[in-house]
């Protein structure tokens, strides 16, 4: 799984689970909510996450190969087949 999905699916599901304890368990919760926003909106403008730190220490997921190359879409899609054709495959 590519290092941006990873990101998401953390932060989602720490915010549904913050939530629900929120709701079900103490106020206090919703604190943790508010923590993952704040992080995923200062890693907008400093393109620094330290949950993409943590996860590539672990090993569970490879970093990005280049930081700001172009992500290749599906099979067929108009960017893969030109990311394709630069490495030398066939169209």
């Amino acid at each position: 799984m590519p290092m941006h999905y990873a990101i998401r699916l953390v932060a989602g599901t720490f915010v549904l689970i913050s939530l629900a304890l929120g709701y079900w368990v103490h106020p206090a919760w919703f604190l943790f909510t508010a923590f993952v926003g704040l992080n995923l909106v200062q890693s907008a403008f400093t393109r620094w996450c330290l949950m993409e730190t943590i996860l590539a220490r672990l090993g569970l997921v490879k970093p990005d190969a280049v930081a700001g190359a172009p992500i290749a879409g599906p099979p067929g899609h108009p960017t893969a087949q030109t990311l394709s054709r630069a490495a030398g495959g066939s169209r």
